[in-house]
C-alpha cells in the first residue's frame, strides 16, 4: 500500500497550491498522516501532521500551509499559500505509525510524492 500524493505544479511566488492524499480506508480511519518534503540535495523534512485532533506545523511553514482531512473522500490535503521559493521540493504523504511525528522514520507507505516547484 502506497498513499499517491497529487496536486503539484508550477505556481510563482506569492501563489497557492493544495496538494491531495489519497488514503486506503483503513489506514485512513486508523492512522495519523503527514506531509513531508525534499529538495533536490536535501535531506527529506517535515511539513505537517495530523491525526483526528491534533495539528503540527514545520516552523518554515508555520501560518502559510494548513493540513486537513476529507473524512468521507479518504483524502488528507495541504493546502500552500505564500509559496516561496524555497518551498521547492517533491512532495510526499506518509502514514504516521508512532512515535516522533516530525521524523521520517515514525512513518511509512511514502508512494512516489508530486513535485511543487515555485519560481517566476
Amino acid at each position: 500500500v502506497q498513499l499517491q500524493a497529487s496536486g503539484g505544479g508550477l505556481v510563482q511566488p506569492g501563489g497557492s497550491l493544495r496538494l491531495s492524499c489519497e488514503v486506503p480506508e483503513y489506514t485512513f480511519n486508523n492512522y495519523a498522516l503527514g506531509w513531508f518534503r525534499q529538495a533536490p540535495g536535501k535531506e527529506r523534512e517535515f511539513v505537517a501532521f495530523i491525526s483526528w485532533a491534533l495539528t503540527y506545523y514545520a516552523d518554515s511553514v508555520k501560518g502559510r500551509f494548513t493540513i486537513s482531512r476529507d473524512n468521507a473522500k479518504n483524502t488528507v490535503y495541504l493546502q500552500m499559500n505564500n509559496l516561496k521559493p524555497e518551498d521547492t521540493a517533491v512532495y510526499y504523504c506518509a502514514r504516521h505509525n508512532g512515535g516522533t511525528y516530525y521524523v521520517t522514520g515514525s512513518y511509512s507507505y511514502w508512494g512516489q510524492g508530486t513535485q511543487v516547484t515555485v519560481s517566476s
